[in-house]
C-alpha cells in the first residue's frame, strides 16, 4: 500500500467508525522512535469511545503521518526526518502547502527529463546543461526521495542512469567536464548548444563535487557508482600547489588559457565540494583579499580584488551562502559532528547573516522586497547578476557584459526560500509569500518576482527548482550534507601504489606525509576574522578556524569568551630559588 493510500485507508475507517483519535504528542514520539521499519506504533488511542493502549500501523512503503495541533496542519515523511537534529532557522516537518511546493518543484525535472542520457535541461525545453546545473538535479533528486514526493526505484533509475552519464562524458582536453553538454545527447556543446568544447568551470565542478559526496553519504549504495565518476578526471590544472582553483576557456587560436576562478561568497562554497574529496584548497577557502562596504548600516563583505586589475567582478550575491547553509551547515569540509546549531566555518555563517540582514534592513528603508542572486530571463539579456553589491554600487543589477540592467531585478524564487529556511522571522515569512505561489503545475517554479512590478519571470530552471526543494529538505533534516561514513571508498583506494593517482593529481589517502622540519612549538596564527568582528554570530574559539553559534541577524552584544585559567603540567623553577 502506497504511504497516500494508507492514511486514505484510514479515513475510510474513520467513516465507519466515527472517533479515532491520536494524541499529537503520542505521534511526534512515535515518529522519532526507533521502531521497526515501515511501522509506527501510537500509543493512548481512542477508537468509538474505547481507550486503547496502543495501535500499529504497518506499511510497505515509507508512512506519511498527517497531524493537526488546532492551528494547522503538517505532514511527516520518515525518511527526511529521520537522524534530523536542531538546526538554524527553520525545523519540522513540512506542511501540507510545502509538500506541494516540492511537488510542483520537483515536476520540472520530470518535464525536462532526457530519457537517453538522464540529464535534465537547465532551462526549460532548451537541451543544455552545465555541471552546476546537474548539482541542481542531484540535489533535486535527493530532496524529491527524502521528502516522499518520489518513491526508491525512480529515485535508483534516475541516479544511476545520471552517474553512468557523468562517469562517461567526454571530457574537455582528457581532463575534466566541459562547462556545458548538450542533455539529449551528452556531447560537448558550446553556449549556443552547437557541437565544440569552451572550458572548464571550477566553480561548477566543486558544486557537483559537493552534491556527489552527499549522494553517497546518503545513499552508500551507490558510492561506487559516485566514486568513478571524478576517479577519471585529471585536477592537475583546476588546483594548483598554493591551494588555489582554476578554471579554462579556449582561446580563438584553439589553444588552453587557465585562470584562477571564483570570488568571496560562490569560491569558498565550490573550494568545498574539492576539500570533501581530500584537496588541499586551503587558500581558496580563505576570506582574504576581503574588503567590507556598509549598506544600512551592515558591514557588508566582498572581494577586495579589483576588476579593473583581475578582470573579473566581485558580486556579491545571496546564493553562495544559502547553499553552504543548506546543504554544509556552514561547516568546515573536515566537520563531522553533524551538530546543526555550531557552524564550524563560523565566517561563512557571520557574513551569511550580513548577507540576509542587509536585505531585510533596505525592505524596512526602502519598502522593496528583497532576495538578490543571479536569474534566468526570458529574453535579452536572458542572464543577470542581481546583486547585493557590485561594481562599487549597492542594488547593482548587471548582466555578463557588465552592463547595467535595472529593471531586470527581482526578488529571486531559490534566493527567497533558501533565506525562509535558513532564517526563521517575520522577514522571511514575507519573502515566502512573494514566491511560494509563483509556479506553473506540471512545470516547476518561476525563476522569480519583478522588483518594478512587471511581474512573474515566465522562465523555470533546474538550478531554481532544485535549490527550493533543497531549502524543503533543509527545513526537515537540516543541514543535507552528513559525514557518517565509515567505509573504505573506490575513491581512496583505486590505483593505490601506482602512479596513476599522481599523473591526475589525485589526493592519496592511503599516505600521511610528515614533514622533515616539524616545529616543536607550532605558532597559533590569529584567526583570518578577528573575533571582535563577530557581530551577528558568537564566536568559539578552536585550534583551527573560528567556529560560530547563536547565529542571528542582529547584533548580540556577546564578549568573545573569556579563556579559563588552569594549572599547568609542569612547573618551571624560580628566577630566585637556590
Amino acid at each position: 500500500m502506497s504511504k497516500n493510500g494508507l492514511f486514505r485507508a484510514f479515513a475510510a475507517a474513520a467513516i465507519a467508525v466515527p472517533s479515532l483519535t491520536f494524541p499529537l504528542d503520542a505521534v511526534a514520539q512515535a515518529l522519532e522512535a526507533d521502531v521497526e521499519p515501515q511501522s509506527i506504533v501510537v500509543d493512548d488511542v481512542t477508537l468509538n469511545g474505547a481507550d486503547y493502549n496502543s495501535v500499529t500501523i504497518r506499511s510497505e512503503s515509507p508512512i506519511y503521518i498527517d497531524y493537526h495541533d488546532g492551528e494547522g496542519s503538517a505532514r511527516a515523511c520518515d525518511r527526511a526526518s529521520d537522524g534530523a537534529t536542531p538546526h538554524f532557522g527553520r525545523n519540522g516537518a513540512l506542511t501540507d502547502r510545502e509538500y506541494e511546493m516540492a511537488r510542483v518543484a520537483w515536476s520540472y525535472f520530470e518535464l525536462r527529463f532526457q530519457p537517453d542520457t538522464g540529464l535534465v535541461n537547465a532551462v526549460g525545453g532548451f537541451p543544455s546543461t552545465t555541471m552546476w546545473d546537474t548539482a541542481s538535479y542531484i540535489s533535486a533528486m535527493v530532496a524529491a526521495y527524502e521528502l516522499c514526493v518520489i518513491e526508491k526505484r525512480d529515485f535508483d533509475a534516475r541516479a544511476t542512469q545520471l552517474l553512468g552519464t557523468l562517469r562517461n562524458l567526454d571530457l574537455y582536453r582528457g581532463e575534466a567536464p566541459n562547462k556545458v553538454y548538450h542533455t539529449g545527447t551528452g556531447e560537448k556543446v558550446n553556449y549556443a548548444n552547437e557541437a565544440g568544447e569552451v572550458g572548464m568551470s571550477a566553480l561548477d565542478i566543486g558544486r557537483l563535487l559537493v552534491w556527489l559526496r552527499i549522494l553517497k553519504e546518503r545513499h552508500p549504495h551507490l558510492a561506487n557508482s559516485v566514486d568513478n565518476v571524478p576517479m577519471r578526471w585529471n585536477f592537475c590544472n583546476l588546483v594548483n600547489e598554493d591551494g588555489r582553483m582554476f578554471g579554462s576557456f579556449t582561446q580563438s587560436d584553439d589553444t588552453t588559457r587557465y585562470v584562477q576562478e571564483g570570488r568571496l561568497g560562490y569560491e569558498e562554497y565550490a573550494a568545498k565540494g574539492f576539500a570533501l574529496w581530500g584537496f588541499d584548497v586551503d587558500r581558496a577557502m580563505s576570506p582574504e583579499p576581503l574588503s567590507y562596504v556598509d549598506i544600512y548600516g551592515v558591514p557588508v563583505p566582498y572581494d577586495g580584488r579589483d576588476p579593473r586589475v583581475f578582470h573579473n567582478q566581485n558580486y556579491v550575491l545571496t546564493e553562495g551562502y544559502i547553499l553552504d547553509g543548506l546543504e554544509m551547515g556552514w561547516d568546515m569540509p573536515t566537520d563531522r559532528s553533524g551538530d546543526g546549531m555550531v557552524a564550524s566555518h563560523g565566517w561563512r555563517a557571520e557574513f551569511a547573516n550580513r548577507i540576509y540582514l542587509v536585505q531585510q534592513r533596505r525592505y524596512e528603508q526602502t519598502g522593496i522586497i528583497t532576495a538578490r542572486s543571479e536569474h534566468q530571463l526570458d529574453g535579452r539579456p536572458y542572464f543577470v547578476y542581481d546583486s547585493i553589491f557590485a561594481d562599487g554600487y549597492p542594488w547593482n543589477t548587471l548582466d555578463p557584459t557588465g552592463e547595467y540592467q535595472p529593471d531586470r531585478a527581482a526578488v529571486s524564487g531559490k534566493a527567497a526560500v533558501g533565506l525562509w529556511a535558513l532564517w526563521d522571522t517575520p522577514y522571511t515569512d514575507l519573502l515566502f509569500e512573494t514566491v511560494a505561489d509563483l509556479s506553473v503545475p506540471e512545470r516547476g517554479f518561476q525563476e522569480g518576482l519583478y522588483e518594478n512590478g512587471n511581474g512573474v519571470i515566465p522562465v523555470q530552471t533546474a538550478n531554481n527548482n532544485g535549490i527550493i526543494l533543497a531549502a524543503l529538505l533543509y527545513k526537515v533534516s537540516g543541514p543535507i550534507l552528513q559525514q557518517v561514513s565509515d567505509n573504505a571508498q573506490v575513491w581512496d583506494t583505486a590505483f593505490a601504489g601506482t602512479d596513476i593517482r599522481a599523473n591526475k593529481c589525485h589526493p592519496d589517502a592511503t599516505q600521511i606525509e610528515v614533514p622533515c622540519c616539524a616545529c616543536a612549538n607550532p605558532v597559533q596564527l590569529p584567526p583570518v576574522i578577528p573575533l571582535d568582528e563577530y557581530l551577528y554570530c558568537r564566536p568559539i574559539p578552536t585550534f583551527g578556524e573560528t567556529a560560530a553559534t547563536d547565529c542571528r541577524p542582529e547584533l548580540h552584544n556577546l564578549p568573545p569568551p573569556e579563556p579559563r585559567l588552569v594549572h599547568g603540567q609542569s612547573c618551571p623553577i624560580p628566577d630566585n630559588y637556590e
